[in-house]
């Protein structure tokens, strides 16, 4: 037995070290392949393409693809030239690129490259090095509107700036970051009438998926986490913690429309949290109410926004896409029109 456990045990490891030595060779070459893309780009743009050269560039490609094609197989398409060149006008600072081959594959960097906000695109690169996105989970992300739905979409550009900054130069994520609105929990599979105590329950049964909705860093705590104030009991609908945040968040479940009273609620168990939950080196407690429908007047005069407490809409039901889109870019717009107007 003993033999055979030290067989065992000399299998696993030379099975990791022959994985880990598989990873790392597949990171250089993808870093060489990207970089060897990039270069090709530059050499197009601007040997090929500069200046009111359209026409001919387009006929210098389709001969170099046929070239290249007929020399190293498939894979050098037009298509694929123009990637290249794409890549060098969004990236056009060889430093960035040499930076991002090495932390990103280049499938995830063609999708990213054809996002054409600047500001969008960066959030997307933050959130694909910190969360260890695969191409497929990116391109859920991106065709889910996260960043639209992502907190930090609501603020100025230069507040965006600096929180995707500070993100990426220190590792600090900020709140804005971590919350959405809305949160898209069609995976339930709820029927048109359901309880808080079915949400809840079908949460807890799609456990995982709810997390990847919400993200990465959120570990589950509790569910109906009791908390005795005055010898009256009262319970949290889900407990979890962030380790970013390095915070407890608790999520407290609701089927109608946000009302003030949910206010007084949440603070109530924010403060007990706080007093009794709260460990050394964390955060004050963050709570997020989730409702079937808000009041943007009613957040805002209760000044919602400069507390711990977040409200957010969730959707058991996905609306057609576009409509969504409407109404995200709109929520967006008025959220930056009330900044600057308070600015001012």
């Amino acid at each position: 037995m003993e033999i055979q456990a030290f067989e065992n045990a000399l299998f696993e490891e030379i099975k990791s070290l022959i994985e880990q030595s598989r990873s790392n060779a597949a990171k250089a070459i993808n870093a060489e392949i990207t970089a060897l893309y990039w270069h090709i780009g530059r050499r197009i743009k601007n040997e090929v393409l500069c200046g009111d050269r359209a026409e001919y560039g387009e006929q210098v490609i389709d001969l170099l693809s046929k070239q290249l094609t007929e020399e190293y197989g498939r894979g050098w398409s037009k298509k694929q030239l123009w990637h290249c060149v794409r890549m060098v006008e969004v990236f056009p600072d060889e430093q960035i690129v040499s930076a991002l081959r090495r932390q990103l594959n280049w499938t995830s960097i063609k999708t990213l490259i054809y996002i054409d906000e600047p500001l969008k695109r960066d959030f997307y690169i933050e959130m694909c090095k910190m969360n260890h996105w695969s191409t497929r989970m990116l391109q859920e992300r991106i065709n889910s509107m996260l960043f639209e739905r992502t907190a930090i979409s609501r603020q100025s550009d230069n507040v965006i700036a600096q929180d995707l900054d500070l993100l990426k130069q220190e590792g600090t994520i900020s709140q804005d970051l971590v919350f959405r609105d809305p949160y898209l929990l069609d995976f339930l599979g709820l029927s048109d009438a359901y309880s808080e105590k079915d949400l809840e329950a079908a949460i807890l049964t799609e456990l995982t998926r709810f997390i990847i909705e919400f993200g990465s860093d959120f570990a589950f705590m509790a569910r109906q986490k009791r908390i005795t104030v005055d010898q009256e009991d009262y319970y949290i609908d889900l407990l979890f913690f962030h380790r970013r945040l390095k915070c407890l968040v608790a999520i407290d479940l609701k089927l109608g429309r946000f009302q003030a009273a949910f206010k007084g609620q949440m603070e109530l168990y924010l403060r007990w949290l706080e007093k009794f939950e709260m460990q050394d080196g964390e955060n004050p407690p963050i709570g997020l109410i989730l409702c079937s429908g808000k009041s943007e007047e009613h957040i805002e005069l209760m000044q919602l926004d400069k507390s711990n407490i977040k409200v957010a809409d969730y959707l058991t039901k996905l609306p057609d896409m576009k409509l969504l889109e409407a109404k995200l870019r709109q929520s967006i717009g008025r959220a930056r029109n009330r900044l600057e107007n308070h600015l001012e």
